[in-house]
This record gives C-alpha cells, sequence and structure tokens, in this order.
C-alpha cells in the first residue's frame, strides 16, 4: 500500500445528520483533501453549500467514484444502501469508511471484507464509541481487573429520532454491541432480545437484549425510541466497584463507585450453601479524560491506517462480529425472547480440515 505524503483526496457520500460532521473534519483535518460531496436529497446538498461555500458537490455517485482525485470515500447513507454503494467504491479500488451497521446481513459484509481484501484497500466501520475517550477509560478498568468483572448494561433511550431504514434495536444497540466487544475483547455466544412496536411504524421501536458470553458473563441492553427520559449509559458491575459511563454528562463522563460485595473465598462456607460476603464501601471517584471528539479520532484513524496498511481497529471483521450478534438479535425477537446461539465466525480464519 502507498505510504502517502500528500494528503488523501476523501469524498463524503450522503450528508445527513452525521455526514455534515465528516465533511466539516475532513474539511479540517491535514491529512486529508475533502474533494467533494454527493447526496440524492437536493435540500442536504443545499445546506452543505450554505455551512461550506468552499465545498464541491458531485452530480451523482457515479461522477464522485470516476474522479481520479478521490481515494477514499466515507458513506453516511442510509443502511440499506451500504452493500451497494461501498461494494462499488470498493472495486473502484477507494477506501472505504462506512457508518454503522456495516451492513443489514451479514454475508454482504463478509463479501465485502473479501473484496476490499482483493484491492488492496481499508474497509473500516464507524463504531465510533471505540475512538471515545471515556470507553477507552473505562476499558483500562476492566482490562486491568477483569476476573472481578460481574457483567455490564447499557441503557440508550430518547424519543426518536425515528430511523425508515432500521429498528431502534438496530439502530441503539449496534453503539453497546460493539462497546461490549470492545470491552471485553470477546464476541457473545448467545443472545436473547424481546422488541415491541409500541408506535404503530412497523418496526421494533423498545428492546431489551441480553447478550452471554463464554466466560460467563452477561451484558444486557435496553434500547427505546420511545422514552421521554434520554439515556446514554454504559456500567460495568465488578465485586468491588460500580463504573458508569454517562455520555450526557460532559462534566464526569466516568464515575468509579468504590461499593460492591464478592464473596470471601479463602474461607469455608458457615454451612449448606452459606458463603461469607464481604461488603466494600467507599469513594465516587471523577477519573480525569482529556476532551476529544470521538469521530475526530475515528477520521484520524482511518487517514493513518491507509498511510501505514495497518488494519483499522474497527475494519470489516469487527464490524461482522457485531452483524452476527445482531442477525441472531433479530431471530430471537422473532421466537420472543427464546435463546438463540450466535454465529462463531471469524472472516479469514484459517479454515481448520473438518474430520471425515
Amino acid at each position: 500500500m502507498n505510504h502517502h505524503t500528500q494528503p488523501i483526496g476523501i469524498a463524503v457520500a450522503g450528508c445527513g445528520y452525521w455526514g455534515i460532521n465528516y465533511v466539516r473534519l475532513f474539511q479540517e483535518l491535514p491529512g486529508a483533501s475533502l474533494i467533494g460531496v454527493f447526496d440524492i436529497r437536493p435540500e442536504r446538498v443545499d445546506l452543505v453549500r450554505q455551512r461550506f461555500p468552499t465545498t464541491a458537490t458531485f452530480p451523482s455517485m457515479e461522477a464522485l467514484l470516476a474522479d481520479p482525485r478521490v481515494e477514499a470515500v466515507a458513506i453516511c447513507t442510509e443502511a440499506m444502501s451500504h452493500y451497494a454503494t461501498a461494494g462499488e467504491c470498493l472495486r473502484r479500488a477507494k477506501h472505504v469508511l462506512v457508518e454503522k451497521p456495516l451492513t443489514t446481513k451479514v454475508s454482504d459484509a463478509e463479501d465485502l471484507c473479501q473484496i476490499a481484501e482483493r484491492n488492496g484497500r481499508v474497509l473500516m466501520v464507524g463504531h465510533t464509541f471505540v475512538y471515545n475517550a471515556a470507553v477507552r477509560k473505562l476499558r483500562q478498568y476492566v482490562v486491568e481487573d477483569k476476573e472481578h468483572l460481574y457483567y455490564l448494561y447499557a441503557q440508550r433511550t430518547n424519543l426518536g429520532p425515528i430511523r425508515r431504514d432500521v429498528n431502534a434495536l438496530w439502530d441503539l444497540a449496534t453503539h453497546d454491541i460493539s462497546i461490549f466487544n470492545y470491552l471485553l475483547d470477546e464476541t457473545p455466544e448467545w443472545v436473547s432480545a424481546v422488541g415491541a412496536r409500541v408506535l404503530g411504524n412497523g418496526r421494533e421501536d423498545v428492546g431489551f437484549i441480553t447478550l452471554g458470553y463464554a466466560s460467563g458473563r452477561l451484558g444486557h441492553i435496553h434500547v427505546s425510541w420511545a422514552d421521554p427520559n434520554k439515556t446514554r449509559q454504559v456500567v460495568a458491575v465488578f465485586g468491588d466497584k460500580r463504573i458508569v459511563f454517562d455520555d450526557l454528562n460532559g462534566l464526569e463522563q466516568v464515575r468509579v463507585f468504590e461499593k460492591g460485595i464478592r464473596p470471601i473465598t479463602n474461607e469455608p462456607p458457615l454451612g449448606f450453601g452459606e458463603y461469607k460476603m464481604q461488603i466494600r464501601d467507599g469513594d465516587i471517584i471523577s477519573p480525569k479524560i482529556e476532551p476529544r471528539e470521538p469521530l475526530k479520532d475515528q477520521c484520524c484513524h482511518f487517514l493513518e491506517c491507509i498511510n501505514s496498511g495497518d488494519k483499522p481497529l474497527t475494519g470489516g471483521p469487527e464490524g461482522i462480529d457485531v452483524l452476527v450478534v445482531l442477525e441472531a438479535m433479530d431471530r430471537s425477537v422473532a421466537l420472543r425472547g427464546a435463546r438463540v446461539e450466535v454465529r462463531q465466525l471469524k472472516f479469514l480464519a484459517t479454515p481448520t480440515a473438518t474430520a471425515a
């Protein structure tokens, strides 16, 4: 892969809420040169022209792909179009950063990984929370004391915004599945999920998802487009502490409550099944988190991977790790909460010979 000395020519496809942020960042970053943007909606193109008057706009996706200056494309279109758009970009030898979820089907995501591999191009997914300084701080605590971690849970609720392309579970739980995978450095073995269509718009807008890991730990996720209380929290419960990442708390994004309960393992049980428990009560600590913009760090990482040829932290395989959970979740919702095994697959894993 070429080592760039010049800024990387980038185009943004899709200028919705997130797409506009990519336009801003790729204009600001010294390692990038924003060649232009494309959106099928004229009103979004007008908005880009108002906010970023110097930004060029492409009349079509074909015009964007035909421009030899475009070396990479950030895709911020609706989830249903990710596969076709990303596939076309990769086939035309463009590096691709695609918003989450990578695709809406595991088989499509595997196909994109293969196209990227064949063409020697970077394929990266926008699991932005992996680049969040507060989530990274939380991971530090998990890595340091993983043996005493009991379980994780997350809550992501608000009134909307209601999407037309995916349900609330796909829209919101995608974040938390990627966060849990990153914190634990493992993917779930099984999923149990229930969903409800309380708003009557033809897709689930409320969901409760439980994830089971090989280590015996559980993760639980509650998502909703119908809850007037906006919440964005991930909690890790340990034997001697509880750590809360609150994305809405600008001042104290991570808080450590030094309080917990764990068995005293070096003493015999008092009687049948009675173990002594040690309860700990201590301080509440707010570790210092450097204020950084996660999306900016994600974009910088994308540029670094193009320059160095390194695999992205949230590449195609990590995108698939989230999709296999989402597919199992869909099956569980259809089965009214029945436990569904997650397909254990790793893209590009070495194939093992099956016994005759």
